[in-house]
């Protein structure tokens, strides 16, 4: 895939060029155009709001509740200790694991527990990490489980059925946001209290009517994957873990919100973002490398900030272009341009045909025979 380049994204007071690994032209655009709207009106702010990633040991037992609760509550210093080995380099950093936490899921699905792992990973993504814990936990809970007595009066032993992380991470949670008085958001096109009104009313749509909120939602992941895809992490995770975010509440909704309140048009967004500045393909991909150079290096927490930023500013950028010239105009100018580099036009020709198709509609096949007359 091409590597777009977003500049002068003002975040947190800091100039910042967005690396955006993306097959869409406009997703670059959308990134780049909102960069410039709030220039002058204090940029972007993002702050990470927790890191806190987990996973669960997924487990079998079918005998008294109370049993498993005594057996958990006497080897828990046991399944911590026998990770210690796995974990002494990140607690080095200061991460490793912060809790195990027994949790009784039988209302859900019969004779269904899980112990519930929560991890810091500091600048690791970390699903290797923590997977390799959680299986040596329950490596170690199956064994203490045949030698505790009363599992083998009654020969009801606890039986783990697989270990794996999460991709839900809504405590590994960060915040963007942009705001300004509704005066400056005036254009020649539009009063800036009409526009504000407007963008918030569309917002309020994808709050609450899911068919709207799954296309809104994805206009913000493309701002996200693109960054995501760029720096080398999973993008499918996180994918994962924002959708299921959208829909915390129990209904599927916008993950972004917008306000106006004495005269202060606010927009933001709370996303989990998981991800990592070390490990996998940070430090062996050139266009990896690349990416994090272009962005300052990043520690994980300000990586998470910079992501964050890129989905509002796509969200930004498409609820602007709905409420006002509607969506196809600036869409179909980028598609125009892709069409016109594939016929390999030239400057003169290129010209002529924005020209034209100013008031036209564009397809391939009436881009096409616009430049075959010009040719002719």
């Amino acid at each position: 895939l091409p590597l777009g380049v977003a500049s002068n994204s003002l975040i947190n007071n800091s100039f910042l060029t967005l690396s955006m690994l993306t097959e869409e032209s406009p997703v670059v655009a959308a990134a780049s155009n909102p960069s410039k709207f709030w220039l002058d009106k204090g940029g972007f702010t993002a702050k990470v709001i927790s890191t806190q990633k987990n996973g669960q040991i997924h487990i079998d037992f079918f005998g008294l509740e109370s049993k498993l609760q005594s057996f958990f509550s006497e080897v828990k210093h046991k399944l911590v200790q026998s990770i210690d080995a796995l974990q002494k380099n990140m607690q080095k950093r200061g991460g490793g694991l912060t809790d195990i936490s027994l949790v009784n899921s039988t209302n859900s699905l019969e004779g269904y527990y899980q112990l519930h792992c929560t991890f810091e990973t500091i600048d690791a993504m970390g699903a290797n990490f923590i997977n390799s814990c959680l299986e040596k936990i329950a490596k170690t809970f199956e064994v203490e489980a045949h030698d505790y007595i009363p599992f083998k009066n009654d020969t009801t032993f606890p039986e783990v059925v697989l270990s794996i992380l999460s991709n839900a991470v809504p405590e590994c949670l960060v915040r963007a946001e942009v705001y300004c008085p509704t005066t400056l958001l005036s254009t020649n096109e539009i009063d800036g209290a009409v526009f504000a009104k407007k963008f918030v009313r569309a917002v309020a749509i994808a709050k609450v009517e899911p068919r709207r909120a799954v296309t809104h939602n994805k206009g913000i992941m493309n701002g996200v994957d693109a960054l995501v895809l760029a720096t080398g992490n999973d993008f499918r995770a996180v994918e994962a873990g924002a959708h299921s975010y959208a829909c915390k509440d129990g209904k599927y909704t916008s993950l972004t919100d917008a306000k106006v309140e004495n005269g202060i048009f606010s927009f933001w967004i709370e996303i989990p973002l998981a991800l990592g500045t070390v490990g996998g393909l940070t430090g062996l991909h050139p266009l990896v490398k690349l990416a994090f150079s272009m962005l300052q290096k990043p520690n994980a927490k300000e990586l998470m900030e910079i992501v964050a930023v890129a989905g509002l500013a796509q969200n930004f950028a498409a609820v602007k272009s709905l409420v006002t010239t509607g969506i196809q105009k600036g869409h179909m100018k980028m598609h125009l341009m892709n069409i016109l580099n594939q016929l390999e036009t030239s400057k003169t020709e290129k010209d002529q045909a924005l020209a034209y198709f100013t008031h036209e509609t564009i397809t391939h096949s009436s881009v096409l025979s616009f430049i075959e007359q010009l040719r002719s």
